[in-house]
This record gives C-alpha cells, sequence and structure tokens, in this order.
C-alpha cells in the first residue's frame, strides 16, 4: 500500500470515529498531493451542517498527524472570506486541492470549486491604507538596516523584514501570499529570478552583509512609490477602551 492509500484510509478512520455526523470534508497536504514524507501532516477540513463555532485541534492517528479544522458552512465562509482579506489563502488551498471525503461529496465538489475559483481570481488589489501600511513596516526596518550593525542584529532585523517583503512582492504583483515554506514556492511561479534575488539577499544578510537586501527592498519599494514613512496613522478601534487600570 502507498503512502497516499495509507494516509486516505487513516483519514477515513479519523472521520468516523471523531467526526461521525459531519457532512463532507476536505483531505489535503503534502501526502495527499503525492510530495510528503511520512512526517509530513495531514491537514484535514471537516464541515457539518452546524457547529456552534469552528475550531482547530491537531493529533496523531497510527502514524500521521493530523491538523484538522472544524466548520459549518457560516464558519467557513468567515475564515474564506478572513484569507482573503490578509491575502493568505490558507483554508482556501486545502479545499481547493483536497480529496473530497463524506456524505455529501457534492456538496463538497460545490465548495472546492469556489475556493479553486477564489484562487485563480487572485487576491484583492494591493492599494491605499493597506500598501501605506506594508510599505511603512517595511522602510521602518530597512532604516534599521542602515549603519553599522552587528551581525546578529542584522539577522534579526532580516528575520523581522522576510515575511512584509515577501508580502510586497507577491501581493504587489496580484499573487496570493504564503507563510513560512510557502514563500520560496509563490516567489518561484511568478520568476525564479525574483525567487533568487530574495533567497540570496537574506542569505548574505544571515552573515550580516545587508547591501542585497536593502538594494532589493528599495527595488520593490520602488515600484510602489518609495519608501514611506512620514505621513502614517492609523486610529485605534473605538473599542479599544478599559476601565482605567491607574486611579
Amino acid at each position: 500500500m502507498s503512502i497516499f492509500e495509507t494516509a486516505m484510509q487513516a483519514t477515513r478512520s479519523v472521520l468516523a470515529s471523531r467526526f461521525a455526523s459531519y457532512s463532507f470534508a476536505f483531505a489535503s497536504g503534502a501526502i495527499i498531493r503525492g510530495e510528503g514524507r511520512k512526517s509530513s501532516d495531514i491537514d484535514l477540513v471537516v464541515v457539518f451542517d452546524h457547529r456552534e463555532t469552528g475550531w482547530r485541534e491537531t493529533f496523531i492517528e497510527g502514524e500521521f498527524p493530523f491538523e484538522v479544522f472544524v466548520h459549518d458552512r457560516e464558519t467557513l465562509s468567515w475564515f474564506f472570506e478572513s484569507d482573503i482579506a490578509r491575502g493568505y489563502p490558507v483554508i482556501i488551498h486545502m479545499v481547493a486541492t483536497g480529496q473530497i471525503l463524506g456524505p455529501n461529496p457534492d456538496k463538497g465538489q460545490a465548495w472546492k470549486d469556489y475556493a479553486t475559483s477564489i484562487l485563480h481570481n487572485g487576491p484583492p488589489k494591493l492599494e491605499d491604507e493597506k500598501l501605506n501600511a506594508l510599505k511603512y513596516q517595511i522602510t521602518d526596518l530597512l532604516d534599521d538596516l542602515y549603519g553599522e550593525r552587528a551581525a546578529p542584529e542584522a539577522r534579526a532585523i532580516a528575520a523581522q523584514l522576510y515575511q512584509p517583503l515577501a508580502d510586497l512582492m507577491l501581493l504587489g504583483r496580484g499573487k496570493w501570499s504564503g507563510r513560512s515554506k510557502w514563500i520560496p514556492r509563490l516567489l518561484r511561479d511568478v520568476a525564479l529570478d525574483l525567487a533568487d534575488s530574495f533567497d540570496d539577499a537574506f542569505r548574505q544578510a544571515s552573515a550580516g552583509e545587508v547591501k542585497a537586501l536593502c538594494d532589493l527592498t528599495h527595488r520593490e519599494l520602488d515600484r510602489h512609490g518609495g519608501p514611506f514613512f512620514a505621513g502614517d496613522k492609523r486610529m485605534a478601534s473605538q473599542q479599544a477602551r478599559r476601565k482605567s487600570l491607574v486611579s
């Protein structure tokens, strides 16, 4: 039996024993896509007709670690909208690429088709307040990189810059962004030279050499009007109040 078949068998066992009254589900992750190793986890989106609230839980079934996202159609809709707004289609990707399981595969197929269309259409345009907030964050970190910096400090700043710069490079080109290991993959999908320049800049920064990273960051900011610092202003929520802790 292949690792895929073993993983699917374990997934069906989990659904039967832990989520018996579910409507449909999506089994996703590297193993399900035929790319994983035995240590890879299985992502499982389980959808009920109704739940009081959605939740996420992790556990091990047999030899496989599971990361499970439990929803009904309303909570799943909320997380779809949240993914779209952030530009990280995490659960959308699980649904779009997942294997449909359960007693109502037609309902699962409708969600899979919807998720696929979202991925195809791309993220909302990066503009206005969202663009300025991202540019401000990157500009602030870029300013910290300049000057005489000890290598440990340069590495710390570069580590903070990794995610927002990737977001600017991807969302700014109308492509979905991601986190962690997905960033190099997504950049390669855009252009190999872009991914290589990104990887090389951070590799040099890890040794305390920040020029390549500063140059790359400037080029990306210049695609959107240049660095942004002066004029940044963001209002706190009206709900950001508590009874005074000090009289």
